[in-house]
């Protein structure tokens, strides 16, 4: 075969290689072109009645196949497309399922998506146990389900319960924990692969070798074969399996969790326990056909064409650059700092390789920042890292209450209190030791850069990184640059952004920056709201309804009443009246409700199921507490944000409409159903927000006030895509 195929196979002492290497791309994707040259491989393979068996393995460092071709399926306008597409794919799959000699999948690097069910349509699995072999089924966070045989086959393989877990959540399941459930049959050094893979083959050819399926057997079976009966989890998991009244337990409950956490605003996981349902009740070939259909349903609704359109849009993030400059080398990086933003920080850093240096105020707080990232490594060990992964991380730590090594730093990230007297001390400080060419970040979510910086003796290479906690879990990183800040220092905080795994966005810089001033309205308005007599719990619920994570209520207990207390008058000295602090944050900052830090606010945080503390409502006696229609309360919430969004786009704050929304997505949780602030504009036509502000300034005043932006676009019927 000529080297500009995508399958290349080669046999050997009657064993047969397919090496999937996609030609002039850095990683492997399955898209429909694909699939006649796979077809046209299997048929020679099927044609040889010499072979044992067959070996299915990548050419590409670090990636068995990412998925399928998201690009190629976001064309697909017509359900009927979609039908025609799967039932080919349908079809391949079940002729490498039903090969008359084994096929081993020889796994390295990324396996996701439909390279799972590629694999999954193989006899046998082996994987390596690098760090970097990931395996798992993402669909459900484009708003899809996994389509070429995935709802059907893993259920089979791991049982339902952890199939409905890995396909629901999105989750990466990594080697140990694939190895323990099933998923994957042995685990191997990375040199060793090919070597396993032609050994099990053999094996499998032979009858020497006859891989355990543990879900697939009987419950008494299972019992003795594996010792559930020594695990009551096990025997319970092994009865509700076992038959269909347990199943339907399970998918009950499955069912529950997603409405739950979705509020049935997402329709894909719904659809995909329905698919596995059919699967098991009817048999593969019914299961198969209402995967089929149900994708298709869902690759051409609104809800996963606004899920891709964010892959599409992060995925040009991680390829933008920053004019013709260059990143430069950082490595060894300084925290100023720990807490949970110094400390989580740090520990990305770390994760990632780097050597980092943390100095704070005494070895009381340092013992703190040292467990923190511990606790954070301690958790992976047995799932994502083994104990030796772990120690030569946190071996990338150190910690002191001076400056010592600083001058061998590359970037020194600052991440103490929001207190600017404080800040320009330690700027002074620490660049009396840091290299001349060395750069200092300050991580601020309201102070501009340019006050932070007038105190630095090199303002060109000042930045700001605006991290959101907990670091470790949250995707976004806001890098602010001032009119000062060259180009190759922007070009390296966003390469250390990337390197951490963020998604990063370069805004001006600005008082609140973007993601701060966003958020500034939609608290505000949730306080409003409440002196309108909303209760509380109508208020966070009508932002889960919209797909908030969490209300803004919730929010402010969880960020710190006193943290928004401080950043007020911040903003209302910027911005004015839209802005100006309301009495209801004197009064609770006087009766000492800090949220969830002291455990005092608007919540309880007493053990027990969390509820709203009734006596917070005695705070104000004068506002009389009534319910407001939840339509009403969710356009104050989202019009607010997305006025004070637009704003920020006009006055050059933001460079693109694309990073505001992936900056409120990532950073504040705006509903990613609605694609973003711009997308959700954009959706309703910028005359109609003008028609829903207009209407809000006549009922609640000047706040509202459409943004001349907005205004522009609605005259001349422009969209912001």
């Amino acid at each position: 075969m000529s080297q500009d195929k995508a399958f290349v196979l080669e046999i050997k002492d009657g064993i047969a290689v397919i090496t999937f290497d996609m030609p002039d791309e850095s990683v492997n994707k399955l898209n429909s072109s694909l699939m006649k040259e796979l077809e046209e491989v299997l048929e020679e393979i099927e044609g040889n009645t010499n072979l044992k068996g067959v070996i299915f393995r990548s050419g590409k460092p670090n990636v068995f196949i990412v998925g399928a071709d998201v690009f190629e399926l976001d064309k697909i306008t017509r359900e009927q497309e979609a039908l025609e597409l799967l039932q080919d794919a349908h079809q391949l799959m079940n002729r490498l399922a039903s090969s008359r000699i084994p096929v081993v999948a020889a796994i390295h690097g990324t396996c996701l998506g439909g390279g799972l069910e590629v694999a999954l349509s193989c006899s046998y699995r082996i994987c390596t146990d690098s760090p970097k072999t990931i395996l798992g089924l993402p669909e459900v966070k484009l708003g899809l389900l996994p389509a070429a045989g995935g709802t059907q086959r893993l259920p089979r393989l791991v049982g339902l319960q952890a199939a409905l877990d890995i396909m629901l959540t999105g989750r990466n399941v990594y080697p140990r924990s694939a190895k323990k459930m099933g998923l994957v049959d042995e685990v191997v050094y990375e040199h060793d692969l090919m070597l396993a893979a032609r050994k099990a083959v053999r094996a499998l050819a032979s009858g020497k070798l006859k891989p355990d399926r543990p879900a697939q057997h009987g419950v008494l079976e299972t019992f003795t074969s594996i010792g559930t009966y020594l695990d009551p989890k096990k025997l319970t998991g092994a009865l509700l399996e076992s038959n269909v009244l347990g199943q339907n337990v399970v998918f009950d409950q499955a069912k529950k969790m997603v409405l739950r956490k979705s509020r049935g605003l997402y329709p894909a996981p719904l659809e995909l326990i329905e698919c596995v349902r059919i699967g098991l009740r009817d048999g593969l070939d019914a299961g198969l056909q209402a995967e089929r259909k149900a994708f298709a349903r869902l690759v051409t609704g609104k809800v996963s064409k606004q899920l891709r359109n964010i892959f599409f849009a992060t995925t040009e993030l991680k390829k933008q650059s920053w004019g013709d400059a260059k990143p430069e080398k950082a490595e060894m990086f300084g925290l100023l700092g720990g807490g949970l933003m110094g400390s989580g920080i740090a520990t990305v850093l770390v994760d990632k390789g780097h050597w980092v240096r943390v100095k704070d105020v005494s070895y009381e707080a340092l013992k703190k920042t040292q467990k923190y990232v511990y606790d954070v490594f301690s958790k992976k060990v047995g799932k994502a890292l083994t104990r030796v992964d772990a120690e030569y991380r946190l071996d990338h730590l150190s910690v002191g209450t001076d400056y010592r090594g600083f001058e061998n730093l590359d970037m020194v990230i600052e991440a103490v209190f929001e207190d600017l007297d404080l800040k320009h001390h330690i700027i002074r400080q620490c660049e009396e030791r840091m290299r001349e060419d060395a750069i200092f970040a300050t991580n601020t979510s309201s102070i501009p850069i340019s006050k932070l910086a007038s105190v630095s003796q090199r303002p060109e290479q000042f930045i700001g990184m605006h991290f959101f906690s907990p670091v470790e879990k949250m995707p976004l990183l806001e890098v602010i640059v001032t009119e000062k800040t060259a180009d190759w220092v922007t070009a390296t905080a966003v390469d250390v952004g990337r390197r951490m795994g963020k998604f990063v966005i370069v805004v001006r810089d600005g008082t609140g920056f973007y993601t701060s001033r966003i958020l500034g309205p939609y608290i505000r308005e949730a306080a409003n709201l409440m002196m309108d007599g909303a209760w509380i719990e109508e208020i966070d619920r009508a932002a889960k309804d919209l797909g908030y994570p969490v209300g803004p209520v919730t929010l402010l207990d969880e960020v710190g009443i006193d943290v928004a207390y401080k950043i007020g008058p911040v903003m209302y000295e910027a911005f004015g009246e839209r802005f100006k602090p309301l009495q209801a944050m004197e009064r609770l900052i006087a009766d000492q409700r800090y949220g969830r830090k002291n455990k005092r606010g608007f919540y309880t945080y007493d053990g027990k199921k969390k509820r709203v503390d009734q006596s917070v409502y005695k705070l104000f006696p004068e506002v009389e507490q009534r319910s407001l229609p939840k339509a009403q309360i969710q356009q104050r919430l989202i019009l607010g944000l997305c006025n004070e969004a637009a704003m920020c786009l006009e006055e050059g704050i933001l460079f693109s409409p694309r990073d505001g929304d992936i900056g409120a997505i990532m950073g504040l949780g705006f509903p990613p159903l609605t694609g973003g602030p711009f997308r959700y504009m954009d959706s309703l036509g910028a005359a109609e927000i003008v028609r829903q502000l207009e209407g809000l300034v006549q009922k609640h005043g000047a706040r509202f006030t459409p943004a001349k932006l907005l205004l522009d676009m609605a005259r001349e019927g422009k969209l912001f895509y």
